[in-house]
């Protein structure tokens, strides 16, 4: 099969998280008038991303470990081979506390990824079935991070409401 059919769709829902939801209401995750993933990480400072909730992962854990899959993803879009066989998970995780100048290592780091990995969405190419799944769950999986660090900071939660003037006509 081939990609050039849906990833337009998937780099338009990596942008609307990663960038945030795009005006006059063309969003489709986020509410209109969010700033999405890197202005939401941007407004954090070192000390913030370093806190934990309840015994879980910091936040610069979580935005490190979406940089880590995405490049792997990456990876694997350049060399065709098995990125993932054997992949360091557990590495981001460790992090607890970062200074300022580590925050914005990994802040850039993700976009940078993030930026690569739209390229690659939007990029026709022939996918199994295997790795059009992934294609799918790594838009998801960015979702259920941006989910996780807007619970542990409230700083980082995007406006409460939103407006979607297309959605009014729309089929779906």
């Amino acid at each position: 099969m081939e990609t050039h059919d849906i990833g337009p769709a998937l780099a338009g829902l990596l942008a609307e998280l990663v960038d945030g939801a795009p005006s006059g209401g063309e969003a489709f995750i986020l509410n209109s008038g969010d700033t999405g993933l890197l202005r939401s990480l941007d407004t954090l400072d070192a000390a913030a991303a370093s806190r934990s909730t309840n015994g879980g992962a910091t936040i610069a854990a979580h935005a490190q470990h979406v940089r880590y899959g995405l490049s792997m993803m990456n990876q694997w879009s350049r060399d065709g081979a098995n990125a993932f066989a054997n992949p360091a998970w557990d590495e981001a995780w460790k992090i607890s506390t970062v200074d300022e100048a580590a925050w914005r290592n990994i802040r850039d780091g993700l976009g940078n990824e993030a930026a690569r990995w739209s390229q690659v969405l939007t990029s026709p190419r022939p996918v199994t079935a295997v790795e059009l799944t992934g294609l799918i769950a790594s838009v998801a999986h960015l979702a259920y991070h941006l989910g996780a660090i807007r619970q542990i900071d409230k700083d980082a939660r995007g406006p409460k409401e939103g407006t979607f003037p297309n959605l009014r006509d729309s089929p779906i």
